[in-house]
């Protein structure tokens, strides 16, 4: 499995904005398809964003959809969300996985450790 390692988590308020990155290891980063979900106290692991190969899809959850960006930066083996206008509701810690290369928010089971994210009114 690839190794990924979430970074960019914190506290921020209602209506910020945040970034995550997910740094992978290997050189064969820029095969995989990306995505990240998040998971809150007592609830199901969710999808957030995903993004193909080559970054020529992308797919968003659309509690989520207009606000996230997911991007790719194959070069430096990272993959990034934007979170802006963020709710309380998306308080969670969010995981990058690699993904189903075809139906992208289905995970293929490489998981980072995750990143907290926790967003107040």
């Amino acid at each position: 499995q690839v190794q990924l390692v979430e970074s960019g988590g914190g506290l921020v308020q209602a209506g910020g904005s945040l970034r995550l990155s997910c740094a992978a290891s290997g050189r064969t980063f820029s095969s995989y398809a990306m995505g990240w979900f998040r998971q809150a106290p007592g609830k199901e692991r969710e999808f957030v964003a995903a993004i193909s190969r080559s970054a020529l899809r992308t797919y968003y959850a659309d509690s989520v959809k207009g606000r996230f960006s997911i991007s790719r930066d194959d070069a430096k083996n990272t993959v990034s969300l934007q979170m802006n206008s963020l709710k309380p509701e998306d308080t969670a810690v969010y995981y990058c996985a690699t993904t189903n290369p075809v139906v992208l928010n289905v995970p293929l089971g490489s998981w980072g450790q995750g990143t907290q994210v926790t967003v107040s009114s």
